[in-house]
């Protein structure tokens, strides 16, 4: 999709799941426009610009943030109703990846990632988060994928014991046995300037968002990569 000085918008790439609750929300009541005063109180900044990023590419609002019929249709919509708009929603705004020589009944999963990134030139993690929600989009709306692609997405997605990632609601990925300090107090430290960085480092917040929370774990797993949180040498 392209806006109408002809850049590109990019593929959503929001968790699907804050995409499904934010239309479930809505059946509370529709705003004439969907904008930041209306979002702040429920989406930390960056998910919510990347939701409005996604709305926009699946042509669910305008440019301005007005909700578009459609949108409204499958706010209220239910069962099969809601499943044909989604594919209807799914068949305008991925056209790049219907109309083009992919069969998704028998791709692999690599050579869908593919599609994404000769179309968009996406780097690798925001390419993997696309392919990860247009393949949730997909199912919700009732397509059929093939084994190859939705059994991989099966195993990166799922959680609870014995899956691959067994932490967080959308994913995250976290070593099962890890132990999460909490406060800096709690992270011991055996120089001066490792105390003023740790003491810059945030407390970790079970009330954030799924895309702070992976934030965190990433900024916290590369601290120990570098020897800074000497745990038990103390």
């Amino acid at each position: 999709m392209t806006t109408g000085k002809g850049h590109k918008h990019l593929p959503p790439y929001v968790s699907y799941r804050t995409f499904r609750n934010f239309i479930d929300r809505l059946q509370q009541r529709m705003p004439s426009r969907i904008d930041r005063s209306y979002w702040s109180e429920m989406l930390s900044g960056s998910t919510g610009t990347q939701l409005m990023a996604a709305l926009k590419f699946l042509g669910l609002i305008d440019t301005n943030g007005k909700p578009a019929e459609r949108l409204s249709a499958l706010v209220a919509a239910r069962g099969e109703p809601r499943t044909a708009l989604l594919r209807e929603v799914v068949s305008s705004a991925f056209g790049f990846v219907l109309n083009g020589s992919l069969d998704l009944e028998s791709a692999t999963y690599s050579q869908l990632e593919e599609v994404f990134h000769l179309t968009f030139q996406l780097t690798h993690d925001v390419n993997r988060k696309c392919v990860k929600f247009f393949t949730a989009l997909a199912g919700d709306a009732g397509m059929t994928l093939s084994p190859f692609i939705t059994r991989r997405t099966r195993s990166t997605t799922r959680t609870g014991t014995g899956s691959r990632n067994a932490a967080g609601n959308d994913g995250l990925r976290t070593k099962r046995n890890a132990v999460v300090p909490q406060t800096a107090k709690e992270l011991p430290n055996n120089a001066a300037w490792n105390s003023q960085l740790l003491a810059k480092f945030p407390s970790f917040d079970p009330s954030w968002s799924d895309e702070v929370k992976l934030k965190w774990f990433a900024a916290f797993d590369e601290l120990l990569k570098r020897g800074l949180l000497q745990r038990g040498n103390n």
